[in-house]
Formats: C-alpha cells, structure tokens, sequence
C-alpha cells in the first residue's frame, strides 16, 4: 500500500508565494510521473502541474511562468512553487503519485488534499 502526504498549503495574499510538498511512501519499486491538481468549489478537478521520471514536465497555461514543479527521487517526494498567486488559485490542492510496488503492479496514490487559500 503506498500513501501519499502532502503539506504546505495555507493562507496567502495575492502576490504571495507558497510552496506545497508531498512525500509517499510504502512498498514502492519505482515512481514515475507525480504531479498537482486542485478543486475549486463548483469546479471539476484539474490538472495543474505533472513531471515525469525523466524530469519532462507539463503545465496548466493558467499558472506557466508562475508555478514550477520539481521532485527528489531518493525522498519520493514532489513539490509545487507557488509564486504570484492570484485569487483563482484558490482550491485544494492533491498529489498524485504513479509507479509500480514489488512485482511490478502499478499504482496510483492521492494525497489527502491541502487547502490554498489567496485573500487579502
């Protein structure tokens, strides 16, 4: 079973920075692509960032050049930058960590969700 922790989220004003962190761990192998969605209230989840094993990495064009997503592999974890927050980017905010525990059955892991809030 592999679990999926994320922290860093909080209340920021616009303009602010923020960066979220997510560790998982259990009985992995292996972790190719991990990335960040979030939910807006109303809203459907999305895709917000996604970096592969091979550090290729993918964007949502609402937060290109304001957000960056970046991993340790020796520590399974992945971050998000937040820098230049806007009062949109207000939602929670879920990892997703994909690869494959010992005798290679892959899984996909969800972090539990951490609150992002931009007010002033």
């Amino acid at each position: 079973q592999v679990q999926s922790v994320e922290s860093g989220g909080g209340l920021v004003q616009p303009g602010g920075s923020l960066r979220l962190s997510c560790t998982a761990s259990g009985t992995i192998f292996s972790i190719n692509a991990m990335g960040w969605y979030r939910q807006a209230p109303g809203k459907e989840r999305e895709l917000v960032a996604a970096i592969t094993s091979g550090d290729s990495t993918n964007y949502a064009d609402s937060v290109k050049g304001r957000f960056t997503i970046s991993r340790d592999n020796a520590k399974n974890t992945v971050y998000l930058q937040m820098n230049s927050l806007k009062a949109e980017d207000t939602a929670v905010y879920y990892c997703n960590v994909q690869g494959t525990v010992r005798a290679a059955t892959k899984f996909t892991s969800w972090g539990q969700g951490t609150q992002v809030t931009v007010s002033l």
